[in-house]
């Protein structure tokens, strides 16, 4: 199978955090499954909704074009999972996102969930996901750390920012373990990456749930779904699939491209 992973990155800003990336994944990819990486120019570097829909809008055409390629899957690798329902609803192929998989699988693992994530303003993104997944049961609430991208990016070539990123990451995580949260999920590809460097991937009694290769493995069982067994995303209502000129007008719209 042949995936198409969408990160919201490039490496002009995130040559190390790519490179480690690319390996990870690769090293934790299915026998014969093929992982083709695509970046966005300019990445998405700031915390705000408008650099989400900017590069929520290129992940969706990304699908489309996934799709129109012959790809078999569709994995966009950025927790805020931006343009997922509209890239879902647009591509004829499974598209799974990070956030999406990490939270759904996290159920499996405890009853009360805690995420932390790099910057207090991915906050409100979070707790929109939470909502839109239908999760506020199971996901208790959102901590943050305090870091721009660039300063995190840092932590894969500085041992000492990568011990800063440690330090507030249990800093963060220890008041909602001690809240009764049974698991822990970093929001994003970036701190899991970095968080898998650690010896003992827990806080306390709770794990830490790195959703990268579960986001990965979910979408190598989509794709499997629907080869075998003919399962495909249900088109009666949030994820009906547009007549090909509507695709089409989208794809070429000058004033959005």
């Amino acid at each position: 199978m042949r995936i198409w992973y969408q990160s919201f990155a490039d490496r002009e800003s995130a040559p190390s955090y790519l490179r480690e990336l690319d390996k990870f994944i690769n090293a934790n990819a299915s026998e014969g499954t093929e992982i083709v990486f695509k970046e966005v120019t300019p990445p998405d570097s700031y915390a705000h909704a408008i650099s989400e829909w900017r590069c929520g809008r290129e992940a969706i055409a990304n699908a489309i074009k996934a799709s129109d390629e012959n790809y078999d899957g569709f994995l966009i690798g950025h927790f805020q999972d931006s343009g997922l329902y509209e890239a879902r609803a647009s591509a004829s192929i499974p598209v799974i996102s990070l956030g999406e998989a990490s939270m759904l699988y996290a159920c499996q693992y405890g009853q009360r969930i805690g995420i932390i994530t790099m910057n207090p303003r991915f906050i409100p993104f979070h707790k929109h996901q939470i909502q839109k997944y239908a999760l506020q049961d199971r996901v208790q609430d959102v901590y943050a750390m305090q870091f721009n991208p660039g300063e995190i990016l840092a932590a894969f070539d500085d041992e000492e920012r990568f011990n800063e990123v440690i330090r507030q990451f249990e800093a963060q995580a220890l008041p909602l373990v001690e809240a009764g949260v049974d698991v822990l999920i970093p929001a994003g590809g970036i701190p899991m990456l970095l968080l898998s460097r650690m010896e003992n991937q827990r806080v306390g009694d709770a794990p830490i749930v790195n959703g990268l290769p579960i986001s990965l493995r979910m979408c190598e069982m989509a794709i499997e779904m629907k080869q075998k067994f003919g399962l495909e995303v249900s088109r009666t209502s949030d994820f009906f699939h547009p007549p090909r000129d509507v695709l089409d007008e989208f794809l070429t719209n000058p004033k959005l491209s």
